[in-house]
């Protein structure tokens, strides 16, 4: 398959429903996905795309429980703490997306740890979205750019002020489990995306359900507004 997506993001939806559908905790479905994480950011490296975009945490999910919540960035924690030493191993380079002072220390520090080593990597990039959404991203890139006095304001400006700044639009979306929106996901960078919706919940999401989505988006004809 030559016609690859070059960056992809994922909307990974579904832990707590396939764990009410398997008989276990909320915590057991969402480390069940921290597995699935895993196995997609290695599946995608050795595919050869260059930019993959995952959502861990949306601005929106501090409405959970703080349990369930508390639970949700503990285990990115960990799985930063498991797997940064991996992914440096990879050559991926890691990057976070989203409102970082609002983080928990210890993740903020596993975040600073996992980009610092992996700065000078030439792999795929992999953009870690915490406490994002897309509106807080375009909302935070107007407030930036309004502390410039006298700034005429146009689309690679812009640009330049967003968390993706230097990174190209997303091609491909992917969004698990059955939901047929994009729920406040990376409204600009998403303007001319392929969409690709699944019913497989995220933690049952592995390379075959990767092909899918890969072959559907290579039989697609790109357009972009004026043709």
């Amino acid at each position: 398959m030559s016609n690859l997506p070059v960056h992809i993001a994922i909307v990974p939806d579904g832990n707590r429903r396939w764990a009410q559908l398997n008989g276990v905790s909320a915590l057991q479905g969402h480390k069940k996905g921290a597995n699935t994480m895993l196995k997609v950011v290695d599946y995608m490296a050795d595919r050869g795309i260059k930019y993959l975009t995952l959502w861990g945490f949306s601005t929106d999910n501090w409405t959970r429980t703080p349990e369930e919540v508390e639970n949700i960035l503990t285990l990115l924690t960990q799985w930063l703490d498991s797997h940064t030493l991996w992914v440096h191993g990879k050559g991926i380079k890691l990057r976070y997306l989203g409102r970082f002072h609002e983080l928990p220390t210890a993740l903020g520090n596993k975040i600073c740890e996992a980009v610092q080593l992996t700065r000078h990597n030439t792999g795929m990039v992999l953009n870690i979205a915490l406490n994002y959404s897309g509106r807080a991203e375009i909302l935070d890139a107007v407030n930036r750019i309004n502390q410039i006095p006298d700034q005429r304001v146009g689309e690679t400006l812009f640009n330049t002020y967003l968390y993706t700044a230097g990174l190209p639009d997303v091609d491909l979306v992917i969004r698990t489990a059955g939901d047929y929106r994009i729920s406040n996901f990376m409204l600009w960078q998403t303007a001319y995306s392929e969409l690709y919706f699944t019913d497989v919940l995220w933690p049952d999401f592995d390379e075959k359900e990767i092909e899918k989505a890969l072959s559907e988006y290579s039989e697609r004809k790109r357009r972009f507004g004026g043709d």
